[in-house]
């Protein structure tokens, strides 16, 4: 389980980047000082600030500046690309339409899935089949965004490189049969300033976002430098913020990677609370198993972990779908 922190650990994963396709990674120095980091990181917290990961500062800039202009938009055109079960849950969702537990959250977002051709899955596939919604205003949205999603599947991939060697394993356990054809998911969420954030009103009744955990492998987080909102909750229960540092992901593991390493990481709970005044927004980029995985501990990690925890089976596409079908009050 988490532990007690009190802050974020920062971890440069550029040594890991450099050696990442070679052969003998696992045998140069700075990429075992990251997977050491890596490790007590998802340990520890479940969460970590990525650094030094070669996506440049001005795109990722970009893709927030082109999110809060379509934001900005009037209503009615951001109902252009409105989110329906028959668009394949893709698409626009206005504030309160997404749901945590019961409880409407306060954000609107854009949700975007890998493209999943008609009968790929079968009947595990179809609730989620279909094409993006993209929107034709702010111009050249798509364009941005196609690029900036085939970079974050890029350094996920190899992020969990360095994980997969700090289970023990070799740097492929996550891109075998689970993982040799990745399904990806990215949420462009915008968060109207809190009621709180003048002195009235109780900010926490303003949540962007209800406490949950990531439901895939991998998340990347790419949050407005200039708000604090993210927080994650420690074994205490305390609520630490992850403080936005310019030009770094917020990288934070899911259910499905806790399953595979048998509960030696934790996907821990965090949410969202926007106690500025200004509008914010995160692009969440959540990179996942292939679509049709049977996920379950992996090998090398049976051994390890909960000893007393008996982690169940579970197919990832139907894992997603059960979450799409019961998120939105329509």
């Amino acid at each position: 389980m988490a532990t007690d922190f009190k802050s974020l650990p920062v971890i440069d994963v550029g040594p890991l980047l450099d050696k990442c396709d070679d052969p003998d990674m696992a045998e140069d120095a700075g990429v075992a000082e990251v997977v050491r980091q890596l490790h007590r990181a998802c340990r520890d917290a479940g969460f970590f600030y990525v650094i030094g990961h070669g996506i440049p500062a001005g795109l990722i800039k970009e893709v927030r500046e082109i999110s809060h202009e379509f934001f900005q938009l009037r209503y009615e055109e951001k109902l252009k690309i409105k989110l329906t079960p028959a668009a394949g849950y893709r698409g626009y969702q206005r504030i309160g339409e997404n749901v945590t537990k019961g409880k409407p959250d306060m954000h609107e977002a854009i949700d975007c899935y890998r493209e999943i051709e008609p009968k790929a899955y079968g009947d595990l596939g179809k609730v989620m089949e279909g094409p993006n919604q993209w929107p034709a205003n702010p111009p050249m949205f798509k364009v941005l965004m196609e690029e900036y999603i085939g970079l974050c599947t890029d350094l996920s991939r190899k992020i969990l490189r360095g994980i997969s060697l700090a289970l023990g394993g070799s740097p492929y356990e996550f891109e075998g049969k689970i993982g040799g054809d990745p399904f990806w998911v990215m949420r462009i969420i915008g968060y109207p300033g809190g009621r709180g954030a003048n002195g009235s009103g109780n900010p926490e009744h303003d949540v962007g976002c209800g406490a949950h955990t990531d439901y895939g492998l991998l998340t990347l987080v790419n949050q407005d430098d200039d708000k604090t909102a993210l927080q994650v909750r420690n074994i205490s229960g305390e609520w630490i913020s992850a403080v936005p540092i310019p030009g770094s992901f917020v990288c934070n593991i899911g259910d499905m990677l806790k399953i595979l390493s048998n509960g030696i990481y934790e996907s821990t709970l965090h949410r969202v609370i926007n106690n500025s005044p200004a509008y914010r927004v995160c692009v969440a980029f959540f990179y996942e198993t292939n679509f049709d995985a049977v996920v379950e501990p992996l090998d090398i990690c049976k051994q390890k972990g909960r000893a007393n925890v008996v982690f169940q089976r579970a197919v990832y596409g139907e894992h997603l779908v059960s979450k799409v079908q019961t998120n939105f009050a329509m």
